[in-house]
């Protein structure tokens, strides 16, 4: 058992901390239940909050980007990395209490403002995939003051369709009887992954693929459930879009399920804010799908705050990231896989 701390408004504590996979994990204690959050790098360093899709982890979301030598070379020189796994999917979670209320999404939004307080962390970035693109977009616009910048890929802003939310119910009772096993994994790999990935009949699905596969025979079903319910529930955010002012960079594979409603989102923030970028022949998990070819639009939008590869601080760590005075164009080589839309950054520029 590791120490326990409390943050000054008593809501969050950590009962356990351990060390996994070169990083610490934390559970930490929240105003709506305890979350598993893995932490990695120098916590003096400015934060880097990541959340993942339905049924994945830190682990099983976002390994193959962090596993590029470029990737952590860009992102652990210049952040500490908080991972926050929804509630009971974190490696050898059990299952959640079945009398457990099960929280909506803003009560997620705001486990993301407890698990900052607990860690003394005052403005973030934000990096989340698909229904964890929705978390940190809805806490964004609960906590403007606390995000910087917001990198999302294949990200939801809207409510379910009526054909997502009854696709969705399928699931939910499919979970909720079977757990995350035979159709429900199959149904939720289509959700994550190309079909060029996934295999064939004539071609073997790839190893990232069987990698994911694996993973989701350990996830508790009932946990899934919970979140996937959340997640059904969601509101829109259209409205609230034009408000962020944080800068955003977006993400979507050109095969992704919630293509469209990238592209919805990009069209509602404000366009000075704002860049996407589509992942030719790619699901939605760019993450680990393709995940070099995120690489230089992420290092282009990081240079609009000062920050680069390797990292040379020229002030304190823990200081707020300002914002350079150039805005770079993100530039994308076909060779990489990426197509850009033709847009700059659209970085606010301060003269």
């Amino acid at each position: 058992m590791g120490e326990s701390r409390s943050s000054g408004s008593g809501s969050v504590s950590v009962d356990i901390e351990r060390i996994s996979f070169g990083g610490k994990d934390h559970l930490v204690r929240t105003r709506c239940g305890s979350v598993s959050v893995a932490v990695y790098g120098d916590q003096e360093k400015p934060g880097l909050i990541t959340y993942p899709d339905v049924a994945l982890n830190y682990m099983s979301c976002f390994q193959g980007l962090f596993l590029c030598p470029e990737a952590a070379s860009l992102l652990l020189h210049n952040f500490c990395i908080y991972h926050i796994n929804p509630q009971g999917h974190e490696l050898g979670a059990a299952q959640v209490q079945s009398d457990a209320p099960v929280p909506s999404v803003d009560d997620l939004a705001d486990q993301v403002a407890d698990v900052l307080d607990f860690f003394s962390l005052g403005s973030v970035m934000c990096l989340g995939v698909t229904a964890g693109a929705y978390v940190l977009t809805l806490f964004a616009t609960k906590y403007q003051e606390r995000v910087i910048g917001l990198m999302l890929v294949s990200p939801l802003c809207k409510a379910p369709s009526w054909s997502e939310w009854l696709y969705n119910k399928v699931l939910l009772n499919l979970l909720y009887y079977y757990g995350a096993r035979g159709v429900v994994k199959e149904c939720l790999l289509q959700r994550y992954f190309s079909k060029e990935v996934r295999g064939n009949s004539q071609c073997a699905e790839s190893d990232i693929v069987q990698a994911c596969r694996t993973l989701l025979d350990e996830r508790q079903g009932e946990n899934v459930w919970r979140f996937l319910q959340s997640v059904n529930k969601r509101h829109d955010l259209t409205d609230k879009l034009r408000k962020l002012w944080c800068r955003t960079l977006i993400i979507v594979g050109e095969n992704s399920q919630f293509h469209d409603d990238a592209i919805h989102m990009t069209t509602k923030l404000d366009q000075k804010y704002c860049a996407l970028v589509e992942v030719q022949n790619c699901g939605s998990l760019v993450t680990e799908e393709q995940p070099h070819a995120m690489l230089m639009p992420m290092e282009y939008f990081l240079m609009g705050y000062g920050l680069h590869r390797p990292y040379q601080p020229s002030s304190s760590p823990r200081s707020p990231l300002s914002p350079c005075r150039i805005s770079p164009e993100l530039l994308s080589p076909e060779s990489m896989g990426v197509k850009l839309k033709p847009i700059k950054t659209r970085m606010a520029v301060d003269f």
